[in-house]
């Protein structure tokens, strides 16, 4: 059963989410994980001339790539988060967009050579329905990668996340969680030619790994 989302209600949560993640003195960084200077670096998007990150977030990511000369666009569901990000990189030429994930892949017809998402919208959106609309946004051999915390030990499908806390205003949204093999199981039945999902260990030994996935379109 598909989990029910309340976009005004989600909305919301990531405005307040903007609040405390945005930082004024940041400086542009690329990474997968959420250590720092572990694991790969944008090297697995190939050498994209446009690329489009799904739930951006801070920016960060997008205006490292914009300074590099590709052409970078982020979409996310907060206001707030994208007013602060279109201020603070727009010397990059990074573009940010506010809007749904869904309702933008599905409206907007630009064409991609890679989409991503670093613990952002691939987490947060169902993937039957994420998954070919991304596939319909990217260019012939164009590529989709995600990273985001694995999956517990016997918690797969969606999951509810409270924010902010166990007590006050109920904020919250979903989650998606699944093994490595189900992750390529829903890209290729969602067209992709090829699909690699695996967990990269963290740097110190028992701490939370990083789940890593990379398709490919035909």
């Amino acid at each position: 059963m598909p989990a029910h989302h309340n976009i005004a209600a989600e909305t919301e949560l990531w405005d307040t989410f903007a609040a405390s993640a945005f930082k004024d003195d940041a400086e542009p960084g690329f990474s997968w994980t959420q250590y720092a200077g572990h694991g790969p670096g944008p090297e697995l998007l190939g050498d994209p001339r446009c690329v489009l990150e799904i739930g951006c977030g801070t920016g960060r990511a997008l205006a490292y790539l914009a300074q590099r000369g590709i052409a970078a666009r982020g979409v996310d569901l907060s206001p707030v988060m994208v007013k602060k990000t279109t201020t603070k990189w727009a010397s990059t030429g990074a573009e940010f967009v506010c809007s749904e994930v869904l309702r933008y892949l599905s409206e907007e017809e630009a064409a991609y050579d890679a989409v991503y998402s670093i613990f952002g919208a691939a987490w947060f959106t169902d993937p039957s329905r994420l998954f070919p609309l991304v596939r319909q946004r990217l260019r012939p051999g164009g590529v989709f990668v995600f990273s985001q915390p694995p999956a517990i030990p016997g918690a797969y499908g969606p999951q509810g996340m409270y924010k902010g806390g166990f007590a006050g205003k109920a904020m919250f949204t979903y989650r998606y969680s699944y093994r490595p093999a189900v992750w390529e199981r829903l890209l290729t039945r969602a067209g992709f030619l090829t699909a690699d999902a695996r967990i990269l260990d963290a740097p110190h030994p028992g701490h939370i790994g990083t789940l890593l996935v990379r398709a490919v379109a035909p």
